[in-house]
């Protein structure tokens, strides 16, 4: 654990595994990141210059693949495209990232002999009805819905490949919807603390009645440690701290904790195969490895994120005005092609 290879580790569940890294051990961490949209520098202010280095470059780069991991004990694999709406545009980019560079760095791990965490979503098993008691376990079966979540399955799948063919020191972890401080705009629920921050509408797909499990980022950061040192290799556990909920009862909770009416948000139309539900049991975790999550509560969760992107608005508005200009012209685009 001692020198810990992060990629993705300026983006939002990277940057925040690399804080808790750097308050809960002693470890020397190497952040590889492409610096894409996602990434933001701002989010590495404050972190101690003599353990966090930033490498700017991508992970399906082979040769500098190679060059960092053999340098490195741990590679924890967070770097990914990872919006669904952006997959349905230009769904290469997310083919080129998510498995090309999964690829790459497995190959370098079985070269070097490291360990290698891989971060995944729980988007890869498709979705669940909204009256379905069930919830996702490591055994539910693939289906995912859009380019984003095939490609992260596919990359599930590199890894459990690789495990069984070559042997090498892995885990997967696929965890449920995060939020929390340092997430980009573009995201749902700091869409809307924005928005009302800006004095702009919040904006709801559909009826709003699509469940998600969400899980502050902390615990996720929390969970991923706990897997990366006594994780069984091999095996994939399943990240969720119990918090479905429907989006638009978030987005209320949301308007309600900014002193906002909570029916103060318009509806518009739709995502293309925007999946129902998801549901989370993370009971192997638990129970395995003695993990529990943190925030238990997701209106104090929110509150706490309510918070800091009021404090933090240097952090988000650059990137405030694109996000929401891409979102209109996504919006006009599918009006169009629904009205054709």
């Amino acid at each position: 654990m001692n020198r810990i290879l992060v990629t993705g580790g300026a983006g939002f569940i990277g940057v925040n595994y690399v804080h808790h890294m750097i308050e809960h051990s002693d470890s020397a961490i190497t952040i590889l990141d492409k610096m894409t949209y996602a990434a933001n520098r701002l989010s590495l202010e404050g972190l101690p210059g003599n353990r966090v280095k930033l490498v700017v470059g991508d992970i399906a780069d082979a040769a500098l693949v190679d060059e960092l991991v053999a340098m490195h004990g741990v590679v924890v694999h967070f770097a990914a495209e990872s919006h669904n709406d952006n997959s349905l545009h230009d769904p290469g980019v997310f083919v080129r990232t998510n498995v090309v560079g999964t690829f790459e760095l497995l190959e370098a791990v079985r070269r070097h002999n490291v360990r290698f965490h891989h971060i995944s979503t729980d988007e890869v098993y498709g979705d669940l009805a909204l009256d379905d008691p069930q919830r996702f376990t490591e055994t539910t079966p693939y289906n995912p819905s859009s380019p984003y979540s095939s490609t992260k399955a596919s990359s599930d799948l590199l890894v459990r490949a690789w495990v069984r063919s070559f042997g090498i020191n892995a885990t997967l972890s696929n965890c449920s919807n995060n939020y929390g401080p340092f997430q980009h705009v573009e995201k749902f629920i700091p869409r809307q603390i924005t928005n009302v921050l800006i004095g702009e509408t919040p904006k709801l797909y559909g009826d709003g009645t699509n469940v998600r499990d969400w899980i502050h980022v902390r615990d996720h950061s929390s969970a991923v440690q706990r897997i990366v040192e006594k994780g069984q290799a091999g095996r994939t556990y399943l990240i969720g701290a119990d918090g479905e909920c429907n989006n638009v009862e978030v987005l209320k909770m949301i308007l309600r904790l900014m002193g906002e009416p909570e029916n103060a948000f318009e509806h518009v139309l739709d995502r293309p195969g925007h999946d129902l539900r998801y549901a989370i049991d993370s009971t192997a975790l638990r129970t395995e490895l003695g993990w529990v999550p943190e925030y238990t509560d997701i209106e104090r969760g929110l509150a706490q994120t309510i918070d800091w992107y009021r404090s933090n608005q240097a952090w988000w508005e650059p990137s405030k005005a694109n996000t929401e200009r891409r979102y209109a012209q996504q919006l006009r685009n599918a009006s169009q092609a629904a009205t054709a």
